[in-house]
């Protein structure tokens, strides 16, 4: 008896031992059981809950900031998740360094889902979302709410498989996100000229150098310009200079611009081609000592600290323009930026995409913590967690009222309008400190939220917000444009939407990644020369220079490339509007 008893027990205990090897050997930490005994041997599982938070990196490739993040989006992740949140960006060398080391990152924000994305899947350095029903069990609400972004991931994957979803996700394809397009301009300055006629972007150069003579130095007592831009987003080509197309209903395509509504491609060293159109442009308003010279050199944060001092008078995006300048005190002040549209414009939109775009949320193969990434990922593909990563604390910023309707707070409206504002109710430093460093969004701001009663996430649209819009410059806006709100205004307007579709860019291979590199970098500096150019002449010549040089290094072997691409965009275009 005493035997049988001993053999038992040593059966038992190597059951649980065999048990608790094989969890531990999946390499996930969090998803071994923590274990209690009663007292008389009988052991009971129970999820472990760490006293010490958990440190997880976050390799975001649209990031702007390096570091751990701070403020009350820390304190959400900390309280919900008990987690810290530490952020790599992209900077030059980091992927390569990333992928030669083994580990990539915990969650992995890729900035396009082609090359270093397809690169990542093909070495296994990201996690399987199918794998041990990782996603079933993990991101329920992902599963049940984004399966076409789910589809298109595992239709451009190498294998097959569920790697993520891109961001930018639609509930509906039916119609097209906030005009993102918004030519910003000083409407009290505007207004103070008489109101001249803009009817084409050329026209501008003269507007902007009269507002200079009205306005020569900012609030802090800095010169003003026409414009102020920045280096940190160049792609393929400059991009304040390319964008600029998208008021013509041109969108970035490889070394060149896509003409949407023609669906037709154009390279950037074109004759006569939009990109050099714009490039001339911006050289015309340095030429007439409008263009903040710091341009070529500062970050993103250097021109937006220009916008909100009131040092540049136009910007083509309303985010660096009017979100940034029209805060309470300006507003108040009677000045403000509001939209101008061009008698020439075509304003580019983006038609509302159910399959996502092309910034993929991913998770590291490596990470010891699958099954929280996936959490957390799925939090924030939830409307409260979308609302939460875009507006703030529930309660504290926004909230919804008796009808559903979201709303801002008090302090959500202060912190809408000016980013400095300092937080409350317990969540420390500033809103714009907090702000989710991630760089990266589920839905599309412009997608239905389903715990809102017919209001999207884009707060710009909520009929609560609008109503607080009411000032002496804003009415003086509507009542020489004849509309109540800007999206109203641009459109009414020609504009060109790019429909939503699931083409992704195509992998170059290691020989064209090697030409690409030469052939963009030199387009990049030969642009940023030219906008420095001191004259017409000195403009021609290093358009000329940058076409050599280009040449040489393989321009044609790049845009063979993308006139292939292009046929491809065209193609699921095509298929999606019949």
């Amino acid at each position: 008896m005493k035997k049988t008893k001993i053999f038992i027990s040593l059966v038992l205990g190597f059951a649980l031992l065999l048990s608790i090897l094989s969890l531990s050997g999946c390499g996930k930490k969090d998803k071994i059981p923590a274990q209690t005994n009663d007292g008389v041997g009988n052991i009971t599982e129970a999820p472990i809950k760490s006293e010490e938070p958990i440190t997880l990196t976050v390799y975001s490739q649209t990031a702007n900031y390096s570091g751990e993040q701070i403020g009350w989006f820390a304190q959400i992740m900390l309280d919900k998740f008990n987690v810290k949140i530490n952020i790599v960006n992209d900077e030059d060398g980091v992927f390569v360094t990333r992928m030669e080391s083994g580990n990539l990152g915990d969650i992995v924000i890729f900035g396009g889902d082609s090359d270093e994305y397809l690169q990542a899947i093909d070495n296994g350095m990201l996690f399987d979302w199918n794998e041990d029903d990782l996603l079933a069990d993990f991101g329920p609400y992902i599963r049940e709410n984004m399966q076409k972004a789910l589809e298109k991931n595992a239709g451009i994957s190498p294998d097959g498989k569920v790697y993520g979803f891109a961001h930018g996700v639609a509930t509906s394809a039916n119609d097209h996100e906030a005009f993102f397009y918004h030519p910003d301009i000083r409407w009290d300055l505007y207004r103070d000229l008489g109101y001249p006629e803009v009817g084409t972007l050329e026209d501008l150069v003269e507007v902007l150098a009269g507002m200079k003579e009205l306005s020569p130095t900012s609030d802090s007592g800095k010169e003003t310009y026409g414009v102020s831009l920045f280096d940190d987003w160049d792609g393929a080509m400059v991009m304040f200079v390319k964008a600029t197309g998208a008021l013509y209903g041109y969108d970035e395509m490889g070394v060149g611009l896509y003409d949407v509504e023609n669906q037709t491609w154009q390279g950037a060293l074109e004759e006569g081609g939009m990109y050099l159109r714009s490039l001339a442009f911006y050289n015309q308003l340095y030429q007439r000592g409008l263009l903040d010279p710091d341009s070529m050199t500062q970050k993103y944060e250097g021109a937006a600290e220009d916008y909100q001092d009131g040092v540049a008078f136009f910007n083509i995006f309303n985010y660096m323009a009017s979100l940034l300048y029209n805060t309470p005190e300006h507003i108040e002040e009677g000045k403000a930026m509001y939209a101008l549209a061009m008698g020439d414009q075509k304003t580019l939109t983006y038609g509302l995409n159910v399959f996502g775009g092309n910034r993929v949320w991913t998770i590291g193969a490596s990470t010891q913590y699958p099954e929280l990434c996936m959490e957390i990922i799925n939090w924030l593909s939830t409307p409260e967690g979308r609302m939460v990563s875009e507006y703030g604390p529930q309660g504290v910023t926004w909230d919804y009222d008796e009808n559903r309707k979201p709303y801002f707070t008090e302090l959500g409206l202060a912190c809408r309008a000016d980013k400095k504002t300092e937080m409350s109710d317990g969540y420390s430093g500033t809103f714009g400190d907090g702000t989710n460093q991630m760089n990266n969004i589920t839905w599309s701001i412009d997608a239905s939220n389903p715990d809102s009663d017919g209001e999207t996430y884009n707060s710009a649209m909520w009929a609560s917000y609008n109503a607080t819009l009411t000032s002496d410059i804003m009415n003086d806006w509507r009542a020489f444009t004849g509309y109540t709100t800007q999206d109203e205004y641009l459109g009414d307007r020609p504009f060109i939407v790019a429909v939503g579709t699931t083409y992704s860019e195509s992998p170059k291979g290691d020989e064209l990644d090697i030409v690409w590199e030469q052939v963009t970098t030199a387009i990049k500096d030969y642009s940023w020369k030219a906008i420095y150019a001191n004259n017409d002449e000195e403009f021609e010549s290093i358009v000329a220079e940058m076409r050599t040089k280009a040449d040489e290094y393989g321009y044609a072997m790049c845009v063979e490339f993308t006139e292939n691409e292009a046929v491809l965009r065209k193609a699921a275009e095509d298929a999606v509007k019949n």
